[in-house]
């Protein structure tokens, strides 16, 4: 599992969605049903290039206090046995879930993820918009407690690896329906939902491989009838083609917040309120 997780991670992982994104690109053009725009492109790519080079430096900030919590575990759950994957899978998808919901409704993590929702056009390269300050956050926190119960950091980290490249599939216009696999997958369609702008389609559609846990908290929400979807986030501090100014904006926005309050429940509000 970790073998496969670290060959998505660099080399042939990256190779095959660079490739995916290429076809896709040439699919569309091929069809009439463009979805790329060339300056959101290039900046998409600076993005990705900034991420990996930055992650490079700050891999090792997540799996330090992983290996702590397990070092002191409360069981040791070898997967060994098919219930025991299967239950470090169900059990990732909910943190998951948790932490995707965490990175729209606090504005200390929207701030880091924000750069993920600001492509206008919905394709596969959108996929690539990957925040690079989300390590340097504490994203991993959420995932501490796997540890602690008793799972290997390893495994963990890799099931969450194999989860974000499924995801990556999902950023595209092109899919059609998958009739009954939409009420437990995550697809397509209800990414499309999650990503746009429309006020009914905000803080939809959390889930990573299945869509079963929005069902089950009463956040998923299929596409509105008769309005086209809009991408792209709200605010106009992100709507640029500059990668560093799309990185850091949340991220100014809210130091200036910071800046004005003037009492310690206007800066928890500046920090961890919606964002």
């Amino acid at each position: 599992m970790e073998r496969i997780a670290g060959g998505l991670a660099t080399g042939w992982g990256l190779a095959l969605m660079l490739g995916l994104v290429a076809l896709e690109f040439g699919y569309g053009r091929w069809r009439g049903r463009n979805t790329y725009d060339a300056r959101e492109t290039v900046a998409t790519a600076a993005i990705l290039i900034g991420h990996r080079l930055l992650q490079s430096v700050v891999a090792g900030l997540a799996v330090v206090p992983m290996l702590l919590a397990w070092e002191h575990r409360l069981l040791d759950l070898p997967l060994d046995r098919a219930w025991t994957v299967a239950l470090l899978f169900l059990a990732v998808e909910f943190v998951y879930y948790w932490h995707h919901r965490a990175m729209h409704r606090v504005r200390w993590f929207w701030a880091s993820h924000a750069v993920h929702h600001s492509a206008r056009h919905f394709n596969l390269s959108a996929g690539l918009r990957l925040g690079w300050f989300a390590s340097l956050s504490g994203n991993f926190v959420f995932y501490l407690p796997l540890a602690w119960i008793g799972f290997d950091p390893r495994a963990i980290l890799g099931v969450l690896a194999l989860n974000l490249f499924y995801q990556f599939f999902l950023h595209t216009e092109h899919a059609p329906r998958l009739g009954p696999l939409e009420w437990v997958l995550n697809t397509p369609a209800h990414h499309r939902v999650h990503h746009a702008s429309n006020e009914a389609c905000l803080d939809r559609n959390f889930g990573g491989v299945l869509i079963v846990y929005d069902r089950l908290f009463g956040t998923f929400a299929e596409a509105p009838k008769n309005e086209a979807l809009r991408y792209g986030v709200k605010r106009a501090t992100v709507a640029s083609h500059a990668p560093l100014r799309l990185e850091l904006a949340g991220w100014i926005a809210m130091a200036r917040d910071l800046g004005r309050a003037r009492s310690l429940r206007q800066a928890g509000a500046a920090l961890f309120g919606r964002p």
